[in-house]
This record gives C-alpha cells, structure tokens and sequence, in this order.
C-alpha cells in the first residue's frame, strides 16, 4: 500500500492517478447515460441545456464558451436543441449583430429533471462520506481544474475547433 506522503514522488503520484483515472471516468459515464436514459438526448446537449437552465438569457459567444466550443459548433448543437423544441433563440434588443439562447418551458423541464438527478446522485454520494473527505474532494477537483485552466491559458485550446 502506498502511503500519501509518497505522492511527493511526481512519478507514484502519476502511477496511482493513472490506475484511478479509467475507473473514475467509467463511473461518470455509465452515471451521466442513466440520467440521460430515455431522454433523447446527447451529453453535449444536456450540458448546453443545464449551462442555461443555470444561467438562462446567454449570447451564443457565451454559452459556445461555456461548453467549450467553437461557435459554429455551438452553433449547430443549439440548431440540434431548437429544433428538438428544448431553447429557443431571440435578436438582442440592443444590438442585432447579438442572438440569445433561452430555454423553452419544455427545455426547462428536461433540464430541471437532469439538475435534480444529478444533485440527488451528488447528494447520495456526500452522505456516503465524511466532511473532511467532502472537503478534500472539493478542493482537489477545484485543484485539477486550476491547473487545466493554467496550461490552456499558456497552451491555446484545441476547444476552438472541437465538434459537436
């Protein structure tokens, strides 16, 4: 067994992170297709819609920025999304150039039942642990996101031409 004072060693602390990793991600993906299951719809397109459902009244250049895409991209994920009935887009009052996505109240239904899944899986797991590993959690993934954040300001981001 390795003890946490070993992690200082970059090369165990990669080793272990590499063996944690595949399980991790199999978890939130076989979570994310049961909150999906009979919804019709992509993880791509529920992260879009969940980004609204939070944080509604978003200019295409901020919701393509918000799920990491380019704006053509985002642009025909939202085609994909108006067409499925769940946003809608409006002209920015002020200025024409701008379009706005919304979410229709039969986008907001989808998105509030995925946000209340979620939360209650989120909810079930935080019970399952003990303060100082809910504390843990939260700063190491705050951690892990500071340093993706770090190499895509100094490295520019393949996101720019990502597909969606």
């Amino acid at each position: 067994m390795i003890d946490t004072s070993d992690y200082q060693n970059p090369e165990i602390f990669t080793r272990v992170f590499q063996e944690i990793f595949p399980r991790l991600m199999h978890y939130l993906e076989t979570e994310e297709s049961r909150e999906l299951t009979g919804l019709g719809i992509t993880p791509g397109q529920i992260n879009a819609l969940l980004i609204l459902y939070m944080h509604d009244d978003l200019t295409m250049g901020e919701l393509s920025a918000e799920i990491y895409l380019a704006e053509s991209a985002a642009t025909r994920l939202v085609d994909r999304l108006v067409k499925l009935n769940l946003v809608k887009r409006k002209g920015d009052d002020r200025d024409r150039r701008i379009v706005r996505v919304y979410l229709t109240s039969y986008g907001r239904q989808l998105a509030g039942l995925v946000f209340q899944r979620r939360s209650r899986r989120f909810t079930n797991m935080a019970e399952q642990m003990t303060l100082e590993e809910r504390d843990m959690l939260i700063t190491s993934v705050k951690a892990v996101l500071r340093v993706f954040e770090h190499y895509e300001v100094k490295e520019p981001s393949n996101h720019k031409g990502k597909k969606a």
